[in-house]
């Protein structure tokens, strides 16, 4: 399995003197550009209905706006703020990854060991790795299709057949190509995953534990609580409720390559494995590393991607994150990475003076 593109792994340190996120997160103050660029996700229609968004630079809060309302079918809406606990769709899997960081780093589990799946000791499917399920490229025969009344394995696994054991309804999908040889972008997989993850840690309150000691706790993520099946395994490919600030959190530790406060959350070895691509989609074009998105861009640009547009994009060129929530059409997806570049492009264009960005002279970018 070769990287599809020649990217090195980038980090930055969190700034002197800027304190951590743990309770409250540091504020700076954006250009006009900066704002005007993120202020565009709330006004072009393209974009559908934007909900969040927060762009942070060197460790600070410097641009956070919120809009429109969640709905809920048992309550009454309510609008969305700061505290709003908001849906991550496929973010989960990146989250998942942070999880499976700790497994790897503390030797309980090898990514280029077969995975250990009940359902495959006899057949040929014993030859997919955990690396192939990171990558997408395990082989299986699953459909990934969000439109209700088409052929659909992942609103099966979700909502149907597969809907109290999603782990075990993935996994009984046959191949469809040899493993490592066909990247498919599935939910399912993603699942697996967290089939194997429940495997080591416990089922139920023991895997929601784990969870919390490995990833919500030493990220402060106090708003974050994760959905599981009724067989007790974490739907990693879809559920993690958590507000747009904790998100960004999360982010940060990538940023940090994998760094939080005072601890190692996990090794910088396996916050590389985030931003080295090992595929290209044939329908966007991007690129796919080990459960994040990768844009090959010159500022090394990688990010956790939900449906309808959720996104934290992780910038070690610029030391930036962008959080957005929202509901964003599919076939306007490249309205919303323009609109992402249109940001980046700001940041770019402005330099930090202090607590403040200001605009002023492009940096010089590797890239």
């Amino acid at each position: 399995m070769k990287p599809v593109a020649p990217v090195h792994p980038r980090y930055v340190d969190q700034p002197d003197g800027v304190a951590w996120p743990i309770v409250e997160w540091p504020r700076g103050e954006a250009s006009a550009s900066v704002v005007a660029a993120a202020d565009a996700a709330f006004d072009d229609p393209a974009l559908g209905v934007t909900n969040a968004v927060l762009v942070v630079r060197g460790g600070r809060i410097i641009y956070e706006r919120y809009a429109g309302v969640l709905e809920h079918f048992d309550r009454a809406s309510e609008p969305v703020d700061e505290t709003s606990a908001l849906l991550s769709w496929s973010m989960a899997k990146s989250i998942l990854h942070l999880a499976i960081g700790h497994l790897v780093d503390t030797g309980q589990l090898d990514p280029s060991s077969s995975a250990r799946v009940d359902a495959w000791a006899s057949d040929s499917r014993h030859a997919i790795r955990v690396a192939d399920l990171l990558a997408m490229r395990d082989g299986l025969d699953f459909v990934e299709e969000y439109v209700l009344g088409e052929p659909s394995h992942v609103i099966e696994m979700l909502f149907g057949e597969g809907k109290d054991d999603v782990a075990r309804y993935a996994a009984a999908r046959g191949l469809a190509h040899e493993p490592d040889t066909v990247f498919n972008y599935s939910s399912g997989t993603t699942n697996i995953l967290s089939g194997i993850v429940a495997d080591l840690v416990g089922r139920h309150d023991a895997y929601r534990a784990f969870l919390d000691e490995t990833v919500f706790g030493p990220l402060a993520m106090t708003s974050a609580t994760a959905g599981f099946d009724p067989s007790g395994v974490f739907i990693a490919s879809s559920f993690v409720h958590a507000s747009a600030r904790d998100f960004a959190k999360f982010g940060l530790c990538y940023l940090r390559g994998g760094r939080f406060s005072d601890r190692q959350v996990v090794s910088r070895e396996w916050t590389d494995t985030a931003q080295i691509p090992l595929s290209r989609d044939e329908q966007s074009g991007h690129l796919y590393a080990w459960q994040w998105w990768v844009t090959g861009d010159r500022y090394g640009t990688y990010w956790a991607s939900g449906y309808e547009g959720q996104m934290v994009s992780v910038v070690p060129g610029l030391d930036a994150l962008i959080v957005r929530f929202g509901h964003t059409p599919h076939e306007n997806y490249p309205d919303l990475y323009r609109w992402r570049a249109g940001v980046l492009e700001a940041l770019s264009e402005t330099t930090v003076v202090g607590e403040a960005e200001v605009d002023g002279a492009k940096e010089s970018l590797e890239g």
